[in-house]
């Protein structure tokens, strides 16, 4: 699996096998962010995460939307979608739904070719 084009690249498309991989990186990513924070006594107040979490966080927003915008594009939609998070509840099961659970479309589409041909 090539991690760099996975985390840096916006154009292309995943299938939910590679999406579910690089979403689980990402969250054992933050554990160990959150076990360091712990161990070196930088948690903010009485919270689980603290400023490495923090830093790690915003270090992969970049890298997450890049594999979201990915698995739209392998749904047939714009990476835009992505925002669909933002509504409260709904948007966090459509997101899940489609990039989640949900089959790409089968052939070639405007975002480049099957990733399972």
């Amino acid at each position: 699996m090539d991690w760099k084009y996975l985390l840096t690249s916006y154009e292309g498309r995943i299938n939910r096998a590679k999406f579910w991989a690089c979403v689980g990186v990402v969250f054992v990513g933050g554990i160990i962010a959150m076990i360091l924070d712990n161990i070196l006594g930088t948690t903010f107040n009485q919270m689980p995460y603290g400023f490495i979490y923090l830093l790690y966080s915003l270090a992969m927003l970049y890298s997450i939307f890049a594999v979201y915008a990915k698995r739209w594009h392998d749904r047939g939609k714009s990476g835009w979608w992505s925002l669909i998070i933002l509504v409260p509840i709904i948007g966090a099961i459509w997101f899940l739904v489609e990039c989640g659970i949900l089959e790409g479309t089968k052939g070639a589409n405007q975002y480049g070719p099957d990733p399972l041909a």
